[in-house]
């Protein structure tokens, strides 16, 4: 396997660490965190961020080579556990109503733990499953980072609810180019008000419910971890979401939020025939005043191989600043 020069990437991530730290002063409101690749793959929350933030946490994903019963997942012979180190920032210029800017990235060391042990000896374990066979298993340092520019827009008398906008991911796993298109926090109130006029019941409902929905579609290009033999030459994600809050009349994410989302990926990796392996996840994020806790899981499939599950918890950086600069 050929080796990923790192010094390239790392020198850019650091730069761009250091200029979103210089402007965490700077305030904004709250919001969510996109996930770093290959997590949108794997059935991790993907929708962009609607408002401008800077956080950083940890990110867990792990991908098994071998399904339980011992045959191969796919043309990938190995197994991971990807630990990143992540970021997530989101800008949105005041020059440029509407538009807003994000830059996700992730940097850490490919080693089977802590991802095996808690799949095979706690939660399997738990819940009285086989453990799934490691075999060969990838141990390098890897990174990837993504970039997006998103377009937001009113649809259905709600600002900034709908989106449309194109992105790249790049790193030592793969590269890809996407485009997407969706809703965020759709009020159903506001929705069907031209239709049934204003409901007293529904504005009640949409207070504390909101729906959300998005496709993406991308081009995938072999990497050093995964080559164009392991990759489909091409990405269908679809991804639908539910949330829990209180939000008024605002589509921007509250300081208290529980969302449960599904996502059909195409799949990211081919069979050894080189056909793609259709993927079905399920997803629960918590969002709280200082950050998020997301977890997703093959479960919806009702499988437990390949992209098996992963885990995100970020921080909001610029939050907890303030709040320790507070007198």
């Amino acid at each position: 396997m050929k080796s990923f020069g790192l010094a390239e990437p790392i020198r850019w991530l650091v730069l761009g660490l250091l200029l979103v730290l210089a402007m965490i002063g700077t305030g904004g409101p709250d919001t969510w965190a996109e996930a770093v690749a290959p997590s949108q793959h794997w059935g991790a929350i993907a929708y962009p961020d609607q408002q401008r933030t800077l956080l950083a946490g940890v990110t867990l994903n792990r991908f098994t080579e071998f399904k339980q019963d011992g045959q191969r997942f796919s043309a990938a012979h190995e197994s991971e556990g990807f630990n990143f180190a992540t970021i997530s920032w989101t800008e949105r210029p005041t020059s440029l109503p509407g538009w807003a800017f994000n830059l996700p990235g992730g940097i850490g060391p490919t080693y089977p733990e802590p991802t095996r042990w808690l799949q095979n000896r706690f939660v399997h374990h738990l819940l009285s499953n086989n453990p799934v066979p490691v075999g060969r298993s990838r141990e390098e340092t890897d990174i990837m980072i993504n970039g997006s520019v998103t377009r937001w827009l009113p649809i259905f008398g709600q600002g900034d609810a709908g989106f449309t906008g194109v992105g790249v991911a790049s790193g030592s796993l793969y590269h890809e180019a996407f485009a997407r298109a969706g809703v965020r926090r759709l009020s159903i109130a506001q929705m069907l008000e031209p239709v049934t006029g204003p409901s007293a019941a529904l504005q009640r409902f949409s207070r504390f419910v909101r729906f959300s929905a998005m496709g993406q579609y991308g081009r995938l290009y072999g990497g050093s971890a995964y080559g164009d033999a392991v990759l489909a030459e091409q990405s269908f994600l679809g991804q639908a979401s539910i949330s829990i809050g209180i939000y008024g009349d605002s589509p921007q994410a509250p300081d208290w939020e529980l969302e449960f989302a599904a996502t059909i990926d195409s799949g990211l990796f081919v069979t050894n025939a080189g056909h793609t392996i259709e993927r079905r996840f399920g997803s629960i994020a918590f969002r709280f005043p200082y950050g998020v806790l997301e977890t997703w899981n093959d479960w919806l499939g009702g499988t437990d191989s390949g992209p098996t599950y992963g885990v995100q918890l970020m921080v909001d950086v610029r939050k907890l600043y303030e709040a320790a600069a507070a007198p």
